[in-house]
């Protein structure tokens, strides 16, 4: 029985990765899936991203181009206010300035720079470098 989807998502597209795949299956697929993938490739580091209805529910599927060193879920979901991103950007990035930090805002899912430059908060989802 799986827990966090977006867990077990990202941890299937870690395993691929290491083990040098080129197409990444995840089953069963949801919308949080989906946008946290297309951000992850906007920013270069997932390609080409797709979404299939069967009989045995959605399937996502992810392009690897094999640019990811690390990628999880952050658990417990953190709350971060407009102006706390620092302290979680020195907890999860390894650099100042590489990588990204997947956010839940009230104007949608995105990155924490673009939640900074638009002044938001949010909750943390997922990290990527």
């Amino acid at each position: 029985m799986m827990n966090d989807t977006l867990s077990n998502a990202l941890s299937k597209v870690m395993n691929a990765e290491r083990s040098r795949k080129e197409v990444c299956e995840i089953r069963p697929g949801s919308g949080i899936i989906l946008k946290v993938f297309g951000i992850m490739s906007s920013n270069g580091y997932l390609g080409a991203v797709s979404e299939a209805r069967d009989t045995k529910g959605i399937k996502t599927t992810a392009s690897l181009m094999g640019s990811i060193n690390k990628c999880g879920s952050i658990k417990p979901r953190f709350q971060v206010k407009k102006d706390g991103y620092e302290r979680f950007e020195k907890t999860y990035l390894p650099a100042k300035d590489y990588g990204i930090i997947i956010v839940s805002t009230s104007q949608g899912i995105m990155t924490h720079t673009d939640a900074k430059s638009r002044g938001l908060g949010g909750k943390l989802l997922a990290y990527c470098y």
